[in-house]
């Protein structure tokens, strides 16, 4: 909800020892963004956990947390361009300087397209745990630009921060490639598996490709139980930022259950199990790799 107020929002004043204020569309950039801004930073999420970043509607305090940010990072690949534009119509209306304040965590990443629009990216490039390292390493650039007094800090906590993130990646390269390949169909409600596919060897297919289309239609019914019937999927996946009716239909047309919930758009709530980039990506990996075997 946008307030039309003529009045210029004031841009933030912070002296050496305040913490860096950073805003992020979403629960997993600001995830990201706290592990390598430590105590240094002060993180505020757009969109809540549990919500969809796709489609959203800025509130007042979005607006005025974005006004007063140091940094405004987003995921780009048009992730963020659902709702008649609600990303770029903050930034307008919260008068950000697009060179200096805002960052595409994205940036640096080898897009994958959609198969029903080519020209379009499929925004969710975060599913590759080498893309997300990606991510963080944009990050920290931005960070230290913004603050280089405390350089050292952010390339240190940097550097732990996606070990670990290699670490689990390589992890899961390992597992999957020993599971039948036969075994390997992926079936989720949203196509938003594509960069965790090419990076984990599995093949992807959905009912949907993304979540501002249309969902559930005859037609994308038809297609994802065609794929399933021709080849030996053993579970079915919903994921947790969208309904699970037409999974639940899918499900009982093919005789197959639905294995677990899985995480694309938003981690789980704080305490839950999923609540960080790691655990929701081990999640996943947990899940996805016992529901193929």
């Amino acid at each position: 909800m946008y307030q039309r107020d003529h009045r210029q929002p004031s841009a933030p004043t912070r002296t050496h020892q305040q913490k860096l204020q950073v805003v992020t569309t979403n629960s997993i950039l600001a995830d990201m963004v706290a592990n390598v801004g430590g105590n240094k930073v002060q993180v505020y999420s757009i969109v809540n956990r549990g919500v969809d970043p796709h489609e959203y509607d800025p509130q007042p305090q979005d607006i005025r947390k974005t006004a007063e940010s140091d940094l405004v990072f987003h995921n780009g690949l048009n992730l963020e361009t659902g709702g008649n534009g609600w990303f770029k119509k903050l930034l307008q209306t919260t008068h950000k300087d697009p060179q200096e304040d805002v960052f595409a965590a994205s940036k640096g990443v080898t897009p994958m397209h959609l198969t029903t629009n080519k020209n379009e990216p499929d925004p969710h490039a975060w599913l590759d745990l080498n893309n997300g390292i990606k991510y963080v390493e944009t990050m920290t650039a931005a960070l230290i630009k913004k603050d280089p007094a405390n350089a050292n800090y952010y390339r240190k906590n940097s550097a732990a921060y996606t070990a670990k993130l290699r670490q689990l990646h390589q992890r899961a390269q390992t597992k999957f490639s020993q599971l039948p390949r036969e075994n390997r169909l992926l079936v989720t409600s949203e196509g938003a598996f594509k960069y965790f596919a090419q990076a984990y060897q599995v093949t992807p297919t959905y009912i949907w490709e993304v979540n501002t289309e249309a969902q559930g239609t005859p037609e994308q019914m038809q297609r994802v139980l065609k794929k399933i019937r021709q080849a030996n999927v053993r579970h079915l996946f919903v994921e947790t930022s969208v309904s699970p009716k037409s999974m639940q239909q899918v499900a009982k047309e093919t005789d197959l259950s639905i294995y677990a919930t899985i995480f694309t758009d938003s981690l789980a709530q704080k305490g839950k199990t999923g609540d960080t980039y790691i655990d929701m990506m081990r999640w996943n990996f947990e899940k996805i790799y016992g529901g193929m075997k």
